[in-house]
């Protein structure tokens, strides 16, 4: 199951998993229709394509957040549910970006499916630029924000940033920023850094993330630090000079990005993400729907880094 090209959920993108202490399986991603938030939980992976999905937040009419709401990430912190997003007031491009900020629901229900989810606003990071793909991690007790951003004054779509949080809504101190696209596999299309997940082992802080325009040049690149390094401290992170996941012809899995990481029921490490299985989108890829969810098997090589092998292969 987990070693194929099949898509585990058809035209899901960006796709999360989140497995929880209570032995479900909890998943979200982008809706073709960009229009809410649709939850669905299983005890298997494999469950989760058959689960029922339910929409546990629509959007509003009007209003800052009320168009395109995109990579949604469910997350357990410090005792509630959240669920972290991005959303525009508009479809209105300006200065060749959309107008996206990072956004938060909550609810304190043990099943979230169940919740009387809350609207907690905006996160504000202390610069009004375009942002989205919010991740949060905890580290040696501290609760970590990361995210995809705007830089003043620097060429492209968005770079990575990281703060600690004072609050599950509420960073505190300054951004920092880990990595920036300038590699010519990181500026293929579109000059992006995006979609960061978190991974650890062998002593390391992994963060992989997106780079490129969202067609067959998107790929997955990495950056990491030691456990005990300091992470707010770009100096900390070593970024590779190739990208670690990327296109795949021969068995058409084109654009693999996107991704978050959970574990097997064995507790394996598994990478989740979207591909396309073609590459002639007629229009503006952002509305083809056949960005897929796919899952496979992480293994870690002799060194310790995590070896994603290609998309549709073991």
């Amino acid at each position: 199951m987990l070693n194929t090209n099949q898509p585990l959920i058809p035209q899901r993108a960006d796709p999360f998993i989140h497995k929880h202490s209570d032995g479900y399986y909890y998943f979200t991603a982008s809706v073709p229709a960009y229009d809410g938030i649709e939850l669905r939980r299983s005890t298997t992976l494999e469950g989760l394509a058959e689960a029922q999905s339910l929409m546990v937040w629509k959007k509003p009419d009007s209003g800052a957040y009320s168009e395109l709401i995109w990579a949604p990430e469910i997350h357990f912190n410090q005792g509630a549910w959240y669920v972290y997003f991005a959303a525009a007031p508009s479809r209105e491009i300006k200065d060749e970006l959309f107008q996206h900020r990072m956004y938060a629901i909550k609810t304190e229900a043990a099943n979230p499916l169940q919740g009387d989810w809350q609207f907690c606003g905006q996160i504000d990071t202390g610069m009004d630029t375009f942002c989205l793909d919010a991740t949060t991690f905890t580290h040696k007790g501290a609760l970590y924000y990361l995210w995809a951003q705007k830089g003043p004054g620097i060429r492209g779509n968005s770079n990575l940033y990281i703060a600690e949080m004072d609050t599950p809504t509420r960073i505190k101190g300054q951004p920092v920023m880990l990595t920036k696209p300038e590699l010519d596999w990181e500026i293929r299309g579109f000059w992006v850094n995006e979609g960061p997940a978190v991974i650890k082992g062998h002593g390391r802080v992994f963060i992989s993330y997106s780079a490129s325009a969202t067609d067959e040049n998107y790929c997955l690149g990495l950056l990491w630090a030691d456990e005990n390094a300091d992470l707010l401290d770009p100096a900390s992170w070593t970024k590779s000079d190739q990208p670690v996941f990327q296109t795949h012809s021969e068995l058409k899995m084109f654009g693999p990005g996107h991704n978050s990481f959970t574990q097997g029921e064995n507790g394996e490490d598994i990478l989740v993400y979207h591909a396309r299985q073609y590459t002639q989108i007629e229009g503006d890829p952002l509305w083809n729907p056949d960005r897929h969810t796919f899952i496979k098997t992480i293994e870690w090589d002799k060194d310790g880094m995590p070896d994603f092998g290609r998309p549709g292969q073991p």
